[in-house]
């Protein structure tokens, strides 16, 4: 791409993102993830109601009667963007790629965080950690985020979730509010996600294209693993294949839901025809 291009791209996204998150997040990202992260305030006294697990069983100890520490809501939190790169995100039959959406949702996340004042750190990945980028605060960094997402090429198409979140979990030591963004073609990763959900506040977006539910009956088509480079003729006329097509799809997306739901993970997809406005304030909603 070339930097005047990129720089259109930039700009235009910065745009759009920034009037959402400004305009329509207003107040929403801080609700959904507030409480997330929080630093020992002080120990007082107990008092009917508190919350036992709290207790404080040293100064208990010492004064012989109950004590429990007090919490409050750190003021600044850092979110951290895991982005899919690999190569089944260069596909799109609606107005977009799902990488150029994923670009614009990650995008609008760090509008949203900069907005709360948090700090944003970026992963980008594919079956290898292709770029880390550290947490840090400001619109500076913000575009810095974006024109990596935008321009950057990865060195492998194929994909290794499993990885990408060991890799978060190891180099991230301060619990943080995560954005996981994908396509989720992959296997095998449900225990790298426990394991991050544990120590952080893990949120997984799923990017997905309408075409990727089902076949159109065109007739004799060419289509190509974006992954491997393999290629295959398949015959989209044969219902049998068809059906067998969103079977598939709808098996694969049962697997998807489970570990979520086992990793205690929230989640929504998207798909590349809708309004990922929508979609990402019903998930903020769900969250307050």
């Amino acid at each position: 791409m070339e930097a005047s291009d990129l720089i259109k791209k930039v700009r235009k996204i910065e745009i759009k993102t920034r009037g959402l998150s400004k305009n329509i997040f207003a107040g929403e990202y801080h609700t959904a993830f507030k409480g997330r992260g929080m630093t020992f305030s002080e120990v007082r006294e107990y008092q009917y109601g508190d919350d036992i697990r709290n207790i404080d069983w040293n100064v208990t100890a010492r004064f012989n009667r109950p004590y429990i520490k007090v919490f409050e809501e750190e003021r600044e939190m850092t979110m951290m963007l895991l982005v899919d790169v690999s190569g089944s995100g260069d596909f799109g039959t609606g107005i977009q790629m799902k990488r150029e959406l994923m670009t614009e949702v990650a995008a609008t996340l760090a509008f949203s965080a900069i907005q709360n004042n948090d700090k944003i750190g970026v992963i980008l990945f594919s079956d290898r950690i292709e770029k880390f980028i550290p947490p840090q605060k400001g619109k500076k960094h913000i575009l810095y985020i974006i024109r990596e997402l935008l321009g950057f090429e990865p060195q492998s198409h194929k994909t290794d979730i499993g990885g990408a979140l060991q890799y978060f979990t190891n180099v991230i030591k301060k619990r943080c509010t995560a954005f996981l963004i994908s396509d989720f073609m992959d296997h095998d990763y449900e225990k790298a996600m426990i394991i991050a959900n544990r120590k952080h506040d893990m949120v997984a977006l799923h990017i997905y294209d309408k075409r990727e539910t089902e076949l159109p009956a065109i007739g004799l088509l060419k289509v190509k693993d974006s992954e491997t480079g393999a290629d295959m003729w398949v015959d989209t006329s044969d219902k049998r294949l068809r059906r067998m097509f969103e079977e598939h799809w709808q098996k694969r997306q049962e697997e998807i839901k489970q570990v979520f739901n086992k990793s205690g993970v929230d989640s929504v997809s998207i798909s590349t025809d809708e309004d990922y406005v929508k979609a990402l304030l019903k998930l903020f909603s769900f969250r307050s």
